[in-house]
């Protein structure tokens, strides 16, 4: 049975937000903007920039639950959000029946079904709402938004969901907007690998790597991952926007559920071991889009030169 809700409405909302890396800050800072009032937490001192705009900063998560009737997490994986929800001093302490839980991280679909049920169980809702777009679209509030949960809570929430993000789907049930993020990696990380060989062949053959992108940006072959990520490879720009390490995380998410549901993904799993190549050679924390970096060695041989 879910929660009974208590009449609320999101126009002006008392939010609050636990996770402010570079993801979490930007998405509170549009809250802020938007005139919301934020209360902030993290494990390391909340950003200026948000308590300059009128944000809050709270001493712990229990705090920030306390005192927000919406409460946001954006941590970097399960066992973080297991800790801001149910560790000493986590938002379940500070939680009252009708409010609602929103977990915008990326995590194990079947361990969001499990933190689905102990806030339900605290007389709250709990949305899962992973987000695609990296740091780019969590600054240019343009983040694709994929929700998990009961649709009441969803039309509660979607006015904020629509400050930080422009393409907002309610999938399903809780658990059903993490596989949505899942299915969202692999896509995307297969893609940085056909990028990634396609420019490298391109180059090797001594073709010019950054007028062959321009040439298929204009036919079948364009994408966001040839836009974006193909000009990280030729400028050789990978600092991150997405971490190797997070994307690792995610695909480790897919190759686990493919054994449970004793399924093969084998073009995902070559994908996680270029990962981990890169991540052998010290670039667990480049972008993602250094997986090409992987292909390099192989082929001994870069897309463009290092800058």
């Amino acid at each position: 049975m879910r929660p009974v809700q208590r009449a609320r409405t999101s126009e002006m909302a008392k939010v609050g937000f636990v996770g402010l890396g570079i993801m979490g800050a930007p998405m509170a800072g549009h809250l802020i903007d938007a005139g919301h009032e934020l209360y902030l937490y993290d494990i390391k001192p909340v950003p200026a920039e948000l308590t300059g705009k009128g944000g809050v900063a709270a001493a712990t998560a229990t705090e920030v639950a306390k005192n927000a009737d919406i409460i946001i997490t954006m941590v970097p994986d399960t066992p973080h959000v297991a800790a801001a929800l149910f560790g000493e001093n986590g938002i379940a302490a500070g939680l009252t029946p009708g409010k609602i839980v929103v977990d915008m991280s990326s995590i194990a679909p079947v361990e969001t079904k499990e933190f689905a049920r102990k806030i339900n169980e605290l007389g709250c809702d709990y949305l899962d709402a992973p987000v695609s777009g990296g740091e780019v679209g969590a600054k240019a509030a343009s983040l694709t938004i994929m929700v998990g949960g009961p649709e009441q809570a969803f039309e509660t929430v979607k006015p904020l969901f629509e400050k930080m993000g422009k393409n907002i789907t309610l999938v399903g049930g809780n658990g059903d907007g993490q596989t949505t993020k899942v299915a969202n990696q692999i896509i995307v990380a297969l893609n940085i690998l056909a990028v990634g060989e396609a420019l490298l062949f391109a180059s090797k053959a001594g073709a010019d790597p950054a007028k062959v992108r321009q040439a298929l940006m204009g036919g079948f072959a364009n994408s966001r991952i040839l836009e974006v990520h193909g000009e990280r490879m030729i400028k050789r720009t990978f600092n991150p926007g997405f971490r190797i390490e997070l994307h690792q995380k995610d695909l480790n998410l897919a190759l686990n559920g493919a054994r449970q549901m004793q399924m093969s993904l084998p073009s995902t799993a070559l994908a996680q071991q270029l990962f981990s190549a890169c991540a052998a050679n010290g670039g667990a924390a480049w972008d993602h889009s250094a997986l090409v970096k992987a292909l390099e060695l192989l082929a001994n041989h870069q897309v463009a030169p290092d800058a």
